[in-house]
């Protein structure tokens, strides 16, 4: 293949890709505004007009903004590879830096650090005006600021030793370089799952211990039915930063916590909550973040191999605008331009994550009563003003979760 040949495979891919996403987009859209008008006849005696259409609304909001992401994200990828940009770049850092390594590192820093800067007009409006306009945003400016800061250090503290011995190892460990790369980048996972709840999440939140001594007694038991043990029951202090509600589990091991937001137990009653963590009990259960974690580093590993094979040839670099061969650019490019090409995969993932919310509602249904779940589930697609009338086809490329009344329906039969 030549440089030019790759050249227009990736950019017509990527014109592919975009246009897609905005096709998708634009029938979410129609979809909703078509349905805007009544309730769907599954919620018409829990879920108020105004809120169904202040959901719709809101989606109609998000979507559209998402759509001017879409294209300046292509836009940028354009003006970083076939335009020059990573070349200009890295042409500037090979004047600064001696070292291949450090100018390798310099060139990574600088284009994900500028990327992430196009990003912060995207995140201010997203956050200040989208999310405040329809009572959800509750983070002061200093507090977003804050938490920038705090995510640039955390970054830089664990991510700069990693991308240094990624490079090292590329350079130094010859044609097998992608699996030492591969076992530190596993090494490196299963740490931060360690760390995070115990050292990360508390930088950015404060987490306290469950007070409530009548619904801890019932997660408790709870917990004891289905043979699983946390290190604690926390309540996080998420009301400081959104309205939305959650809860989840985070850590690994004998550091596995189980963390409510706050305005979650401010929304539901006892038995919604049981019900809501029986599910995520049902995510444990069944070995799902365990099959995600595998699945992930077995993908993990394709692709590694799969650069390896690339960054030998001259066309991957000249048809993605660069002209100097480096393990830098070659994982920069890389990584930049995969998405891209992996777009397809999209709906096979997300009918994968979909697969497991099913069982984990399937296992919160014979731990708890499916209609305590049922009532959870539409307080918060109510409190969250989640859509209940998605574009089937695009919610089959995005949603991790199933569309509200086919989620409920399986729960219902249960």
């Amino acid at each position: 293949m030549t440089a030019t040949q790759f050249s227009i495979i990736f950019i017509a891919t990527l014109a592919f890709t975009t246009l897609a996403k905005l096709w998708l987009a634009r029938r979410h859209l129609a979809h909703i505004a078509a349905h805007r008008a009544a309730v769907p006849d599954a919620f018409r005696e829990q879920i108020q007009l105004t809120d169904h259409q202040k959901a719709a609304d809101y989606t109609t909001a998000k979507t559209r903004f998402a759509m001017l992401g879409i294209q300046f994200d292509a836009a940028l990828l354009l003006v970083f590879t076939v335009g020059g940009g990573i070349q200009l770049i890295n042409n500037l850092c090979r004047g600064w830096f001696d070292s291949t390594l450090a100018q390798g590192m310099a060139t990574m820093v600088a284009v994900l650090m500028l990327s992430s800067l196009l990003e912060v007009p995207f995140n201010l409006y997203r956050t200040f005006r989208i999310e405040a306009r329809f009572g959800f945003n509750n983070m002061t400016l200093k507090l977003y600021l804050t938490d920038a800061i705090k995510g640039l250090l955390v970054g830089a503290i664990l991510g700069l030793p990693l991308l240094f011995g990624v490079l090292w190892l590329m350079a130094r460990m010859g044609d097998y370089w992608w699996l030492y790369v591969w076992a530190a980048w596993v090494v490196f996972n299963l740490l931060i799952l360690f760390i995070y709840p115990t050292f990360i999440a508390p930088l950015f939140n404060k987490f306290s211990p469950l007070q409530d001594e009548a619904m801890k007694a019932r997660i408790e038991a709870l917990l004891a039915r289905c043979g699983f043990t946390a290190s604690g029951l926390f309540v996080m202090d998420g009301s400081r930063r959104s309205a939305h509600g959650n809860a989840y589990f985070t850590g690994f091991g004998k550091t596995k916590r189980i963390v409510f937001f706050d305005t979650l137990l401010a929304r539901l009653n006892v038995d919604e909550i049981e019900a809501v963590l029986a599910h995520e009990l049902g995510h444990f259960k069944h070995h799902h973040v365990i099959k995600r974690i595998v699945s992930t580093f077995a993908l993990s590993l394709g692709f590694l191999w799969l650069l390896s094979m690339l960054m030998k040839t001259g066309w991957f670099y000249l048809g993605l605008g660069v002209n100097t061969q480096s393990t830098a650019l070659a994982l920069l490019l890389f990584f930049l331009v995969m998405p891209v090409f992996s777009f397809l995969l999209s709906p096979i993932m997300s009918a994968y994550s979909r697969k497991h919310e099913f069982e984990a509602d399937a296992y919160a249904a014979k731990q708890t009563a499916a209609s305590d779940l049922v009532n959870a589930l539409v307080k918060l697609y109510q409190d969250n003003a989640a859509t209940l009338t998605p574009d089937p086809l695009y919610s089959k490329f995005y949603d991790s979760h199933p569309p509200a009344a086919v989620r409920i329906a399986h729960l219902q039969a249960q």
